[in-house]
C-alpha cells in the first residue's frame, strides 16, 4: 500500500458556467478556521492544498500522507462548503487576481492561446479567459460570491477522487460524512443549463512589427475527452507532428488541445509532411484524419511580427492535398 495520497474534488464549474469565480476558487479561511490556522493544519500534517480553474471545471486538491487521509477529507470538505470569504480574504484575493491579469497580458503565449480560444470558440462561455476582465475583479463583492456559490456549488456537479494508498469504502464512509450536508437541490428547481458550444473556422490577428518574436496558434475541431478517439488524437498530435516540430521551431509546444511553431517560412510544410506520415497509413487512422484532422475549418491566431503568416484561406487549403 502506497504511504501517500492525493486527493481531488472536481466541480463542473469553470469559464462555460461563469468567470465569477475567479476570486471563490482561491483557498482562504473557513468559518471554522481563520486562513493562518487553516495553513497551519495543513502544514502539521505536511500536506498540500490548493485549487485552480480551467475553461470546464474548478478544483480543490490536497496530497497529504495516506494515514491523515480522515483529516485531508474533513479540511476538503470545509474548504468547499464554508469558506469564511471575509472582506479582508476578498480584498487580498482582488489584488491576487490583479497581479494575475498583469502577468497574463505580459506573457504572448498566454495572450495567443486565449485570442486562439476566443476566435474557436467566438460567441459561446469557452471563448471566455480562465481569469477573465479585469473589470469583474475590480468589482465583485461578497454577495456576488456568496450567491455563485449558493447557485453552483450543489452534489451534481461534484466528484470526489483520489489516487494513492487509499481504502475506498473508508473514503465513502468519509465522503458520506462530511460532504452529506451538500445540497442535491437548485433554487426554483431551475437547474443551470449547460450552454452549448460550438468550433467555428476563424483567425484573429494582432500585429505588432516591434515584438522579437511571432506567437502562432493553429487549432482543429477534435474527439471529445468522452470519445473513443481521444486516444487516436492524442498518438497523432504526439507522435506525427511532435517530430517535425523539435526540429524546425525555436520554440514549440505540441499537446492535445494546442500546437505552436514559430519558423513561419515552413510551418504550412510542416503540416503537409505530418499527412503522408507512415505511422498514420492504418484505414482506421486515415479515416480519422479526414473526420478530425484533415476536412474542417481550423482556427488560428497570430501575436507579433506576423507578415509572413499566409492568407487564412490558403492554410485553409493546406489542410487537404488534392493528388491527380
Amino acid at each position: 500500500r502506497l504511504f501517500q495520497t492525493c486527493m481531488s474534488l472536481f466541480l463542473l464549474l469553470g469559464t462555460k458556467e461563469d468567470i465569477l469565480k475567479n476570486i471563490s476558487n482561491q483557498t482562504v479561511g473557513t468559518k471554522k478556521h481563520p486562513q493562518s490556522a487553516l495553513e497551519q493544519a495543513v502544514e502539521s500534517m505536511g500536506a498540500h492544498l490548493s485549487a485552480y480553474t480551467s475553461r470546464e471545471h474548478t478544483a480543490y486538491y490536497m496530497k497529504t500522507l495516506a494515514k491523515d487521509l480522515p483529516k485531508a477529507v474533513e479540511l476538503l470538505a470545509e474548504v468547499v462548503q464554508s469558506s469564511s470569504l471575509s472582506e479582508a480574504d476578498i480584498e487580498l484575493q482582488r489584488s491576487v487576481v490583479l497581479r494575475e491579469l498583469e502577468e497574463v497580458q505580459g506573457s504572448l503565449q498566454d495572450v495567443c492561446l486565449d485570442v486562439l480560444h476566443a476566435t474557436a470558440f467566438q460567441g459561446t462561455p469557452l471563448g471566455h479567459s480562465v481569469i477573465g476582465p479585469s473589470a469583474n475583479a475590480r468589482t465583485l463583492t461578497r454577495n456576488d460570491l456568496v450567491e455563485y456559490i449558493n447557485s453552483h456549488y450543489k452534489a451534481p456537479r461534484m466528484v470526489l477522487a483520489t489516487a494513492g494508498g487509499v481504502n475506498h469504502d473508508e473514503l465513502v464512509g468519509l465522503a458520506k460524512q462530511h460532504f452529506s450536508g451538500v445540497s442535491f437541490e437548485y433554487e426554483g428547481d431551475a437547474v443551470p443549463v449547460l450552454s452549448p458550444c460550438r468550433f467555428t473556422g476563424s483567425e484573429i490577428r494582432m500585429r505588432d512589427d516591434a515584438m522579437p518574436l511571432a506567437h502562432i496558434a493553429i487549432a482543429v475541431e477534435g474527439a471529445g475527452v468522452a470519445s473513443p478517439d481521444i486516444v487516436l488524437n492524442f498518438h497523432f498530435l504526439n507522435i506525427c507532428l511532435a517530430r517535425h516540430c523539435s526540429l524546425l521551431s525555436q520554440d514549440q509546444e505540441t499537446v492535445l488541445h494546442k500546437m505552436r511553431c514559430t519558423h513561419l517560412n515552413i510551418w504550412v510544410e510542416l503540416f503537409w509532411n505530418s499527412a503522408k506520415q507512415s505511422t498514420c497509413n492504418t484505414p482506421k487512422r486515415k479515416e480519422k484524419l479526414k473526420s478530425h484532422h484533415l476536412r474542417i475549418p481550423i482556427s488560428v491566431s497570430a501575436v507579433g511580427p506576423i507578415e509572413q503568416v499566409p492568407d487564412y484561406n490558403r492554410m485553409r487549403s493546406a489542410m487537404y492535398w488534392l493528388r491527380f
